[in-house]
Formats: C-alpha cells, sequence, structure tokens
C-alpha cells in the first residue's frame, strides 16, 4: 500500500481518463463505490478526497463541477445490529419452537434489549404469534413458511443505497432503525483546458525564463488584484507591559503625576545617603547591590545639598542624633544600578523644596529596579517597583494607609492589613500584605511609611510638611 498522497495521484490519472472515455459523471458517490479502491489508507474517506481534487482540477479550467446536496436514509446503530441478525420480532417467533410463557421467552433474549416488547407486540399484530386466553403464553400461530423478515430487507436496501417505499422508511425511521444525512455530491464534466495530466503553472518570472525565453511557452498562474492579504503577525503589548499600564491609569485617577524615571545608573547619594540610610548599611554592600565600573563615579552633585545630608549623618538635626560616624564624600559618588524608585522620589522631593512657596503634590512611578540577588522563584536581579507618595501639610498615617487600600483595591486585592516594620528613611514603617485568594494565604506586597524629618530637613522642605510614601 502506498501513502496517500500516491493514491492521490492515481484517483486523478483515473478520473481523467474516465472523463475522456465515458464523458460526464453525474454523481461522484457513484463514481467513487466503481472507482478503484487500490492504495488507500483505511478508514480513508475517499469521497472527500475526490472532492478536494475536483476543488483543484477546477481552479485550473480542467473541469467543470456542479453542487447537489439531499437527504438519504442511513442505519443507525440498532439498524445495523438488526440488517446482521434479523429483526427483533423475527428472532422472537423463530425463538417460539412451542408455547412458552410470555415473560420466560423475552428473558431468554436479552440480547433484543428494549426492542423486545415492542418486537412482540409486532409479532402478535402480524399474526405471526398468538397470545392465549392467560394472556402469560404465547404459541406460534403463523406457519414458518409463510413469515418474511420484511424490516430486515428493507434494512438492508438503505445499507445499500437501494431506492425504498417512503411509508417503509417512515416505519424504520420512528423505531430508530435509520435516521437522515445530508450527502453532498458533484456533477462533472470536461473544462476548458481539459487534459490527461495536470500541467504545472508558473508562479513567477525568473530571471532563466527571460535569459532561455522559455517563458514564452510557460503558463502562469493567474493573479488576483482583489483579495486581501493575510493579515500581518505584528507585535503586541508583553504582559507586564499591560499591567503597567492599567496601574500606571488607576494612579493617574487617583490624581497622582508620574515622575520621570529614565535614569537606571544611579549615584549612591541620591539612592542611599538622601534617605538617611548609613554608609555602612548592609544594603549598600556589593552582595546587594550592582557597582559599576566604568564610569566608577558621578561628577557632579548639589554641594550644599552635600553638606546638609554629610550634617544630618554625622551629628543629627531637629531632634535627631544622627549616626554618629565619618560621612564619606567619595562613598556616595559611587555609581550604582538603582536598588529602588525611591531614589527618583527624593530627587522630585528636593525639586519640590526648592519651589516657593510650597505646594502639594501626589507623585507615583512604575520602572525597573535591580538587586544583587540570588535567583529563585521569587526573586530576580531585574523587577518592577511601583511607588507612589503625597507631600503635603497635615497628613497622618491613616492619610497613608487609605491611600494603599484605595490603589490595592483598585488593582483587585480587596483585603490588605499592615504590620509595623523599620525603614532607615521612614517612621512610622509598615509592611502591607494582600490575601491571595488563589493562593489561599497572606503574601507581602509592599512597604511604606512617612518620610522622616532626617531625609526632608536637608531638602528644605518646610517642618509642618509630612511626606507619605510606599
Amino acid at each position: 500500500m502506498g501513502t496517500l498522497e500516491e493514491a492521490k495521484q492515481g484517483l486523478e490519472k483515473e478520473l481523467l481518463s474516465y472523463l475522456a472515455t465515458n464523458g460526464p459523471i453525474s454523481s461522484t458517490i457513484d463514481y467513487v463505490e466503481k472507482s478503484s479502491r487500490v492504495g488507500f489508507p483505511p478508514k480513508t474517506n475517499r469521497v472527500e478526497v475526490l472532492h478536494n481534487l475536483l476543488k483543484s482540477l477546477k481552479a485550473l479550467g480542467m473541469v467543470e463541477i456542479k453542487s447537489s446536496t439531499k437527504q438519504v436514509p442511513v442505519l443507525t446503530k440498532d439498524g445495523e445490529k438488526w440488517v446482521a441478525e434479523g429483526s427483533p420480532e423475527f428472532q422472537i417467533y423463530a425463538a417460539l419452537t412451542g408455547p412458552m410463557e410470555k415473560k420466560a421467552l423475552l428473558q431468554s433474549l436479552k440480547s433484543l434489549g428494549k426492542s423486545a416488547n415492542p418486537g412482540m407486540s409486532v409479532c402478535i399484530k402480524q399474526g405471526w404469534v398468538v397470545l392465549q386466553a392467560d394472556k402469560k403464553t404465547v404459541e406460534r400461530k403463523a406457519k414458518p413458511d409463510t413469515v418474511v423478515d420484511s424490516v430486515q430487507q428493507q434494512l438492508m436496501k438503505v445499507k445499500n443505497g437501494e431506492p425504498i417505499d417512503q411509508a417503509a422508511l417512515k416505519l424504520l425511521k420512528k423505531r430508530k432503525m435509520t435516521s437522515t444525512k445530508k450527502v453532498n455530491w458533484y456533477e462533472v464534466k470536461k473544462g476548458p483546458k481539459f487534459a490527461l495530466e495536470r500541467k504545472t503553472l508558473e508562479s513567477d518570472l525568473s530571471q532563466e525564463m527571460l535569459l532561455t525565453g522559455s517563458w514564452k511557452n510557460a503558463e502562469f498562474k493567474k493573479y488576483s488584484m482583489t483579495v486581501e492579504p493575510r493579515a500581518a503577525q505584528v507585535g503586541a503589548l508583553h504582559p507586564l507591559m499591560k499591567v503597567r499600564t492599567e496601574f500606571r491609569q488607576i494612579l493617574l485617577e487617583m490624581g497622582f503625576s508620574e515622575m520621570p524615571t529614565n535614569n537606571f545608573v544611579e549615584s549612591s547619594f541620591w539612592n542611599f545617603d538622601t534617605l538617611f540610610q548609613p554608609q555602612q548599611h548592609p544594603a549598600r554592600d556589593a552582595h546587594d547591590t550592582f557597582f559599576l565600573n566604568q564610569p566608577k563615579k558621578c561628577l557632579k552633585l548639589i554641594d550644599d545639598y552635600v553638606k546638609r545630608v554629610k550634617d544630618m549623618h554625622e551629628k543629627g538635626g531637629h531632634g535627631s542624633i544622627g549616626y554618629r560616624y565619618d560621612w564619606s564624600l567619595e562613598e556616595s559618588k559611587k555609581n550604582i544600578l538603582r536598588t529602588h524608585t525611591t531614589a527618583v522620589s527624593s530627587r522630585m522631593l528636593y525639586k519640590l523644596a526648592q519651589e516657593k512657596p510650597f505646594k502639594p503634590q501626589k507623585y507615583f512611578s512604575i520602572d525597573r529596579v535591580f538587586r544583587n540577588e540570588s535567583l529563585d522563584s521569587t526573586h530576580l536581579a531585574e523587577f518592577h517597583q511601583v511607588e507612589g507618595l503625597v507631600a503635603d501639610r497635615g497628613l497622618s498615617l491613616s492619610n497613608l494607609i487609605g491611600t494603599i487600600k484605595t490603589f490595592f483595591t483598585r488593582i483587585g486585592v480587596d483585603d490588605v492589613k499592615f504590620k509595623p516594620a523599620y525603614n532607615p528613611y521612614t517612621e512610622p514603617s509598615m509592611e502591607i500584605f494582600g490575601y491571595s485568594k488563589e493562593l489561599k494565604k497572606w503574601i507581602e506586597i509592599g512597604n511604606s511609611g512617612m518620610f522622616r524629618p532626617e531625609m526632608l530637613a536637608p531638602m528644605g522642605l518646610p517642618e509642618d510638611v509630612t511626606v507619605i510614601a510606599w
């Protein structure tokens, strides 16, 4: 047995030869039944194969086809059974060799299933058997040579596709022995470009054809100028960018303005020192932070602001005693990949402090940050951080909690709780936890707090201004 493709080629050759010798084909279904089955794999729908082949030949102008449709009877599963074994009523008659209790007779014919009682009714109705006076016993009435299984004969006609009386067909359908199905077929005749073999059409005019002149004798495929081209597979938003866009829209609707976050490289001064984070803090070690080799240090800082930050670290102020160590300018100049977008918040708050008079502001940012982390299922060296802050007079911890709850409710985290925490640059500080309905547990989803005076005072913000952030 060859491949399906080889069988298709054989069928095409046989079809074209038939059209050339015998003329039009009135029904492709009848043709398939008479044509060769050689080469086709088992269970191949040869009618479907032929119809696809005809559509291909029609496109080449080799044949003309006309589609037709009709409903034809087909055997059901029960019909297939009764055509092989005989109708239920005939099986009942054959099993009844003498007077017998009706119930016992039907029980002996378990293969009839639910068709046993209807079969018995037909037997009695046709006069094949008779029910005795006790209404329990049955016996044969008709002689064997007069009993003909007409139901089996009619089912055989349906199976072979032979004509059948409509009244008989209606009865078979009522007894669920047959059903109908829609059948499509084609009438086929020669086309204007009929030939015994398919001719391959050229799709392109090549350089070789022009040089050799073979294009003069070549036949080319027709081009349709009206068919729309296949839609191009263009790029789409990354899932992370979709989430970022959604969060950004929510924060804008809450009245926040977006901070510029285009500086991935930041000095240690803006990333750590302005946040009142001591230079010996573990987060500033190489095992937590990516330090740049080139350029290793930043070139310019704001001198008077640097002095105020230095004094706050060494001596304190505004009720703080500071950290009491020798603050290093060289350490603060080291360039790093920013470890948090709070470095951007620090720059924006310093800029806000220079604007007189002070105007309340609400800022947010969503962008990448970098940590020298050991990679695992919950940690990456690069991730996105959502940050927000509000600078105004009279703010309290309740304002922070309310703002955070509003944001997380908008993104689908309805159940939020807080836990006291420590941050070098916020006091009080809180960790944020959200309940995951999918994981059925609480997950840490953020950090928050009120920026310390030691951070805000060197910037030049008024003493009665409070900044809440998360």
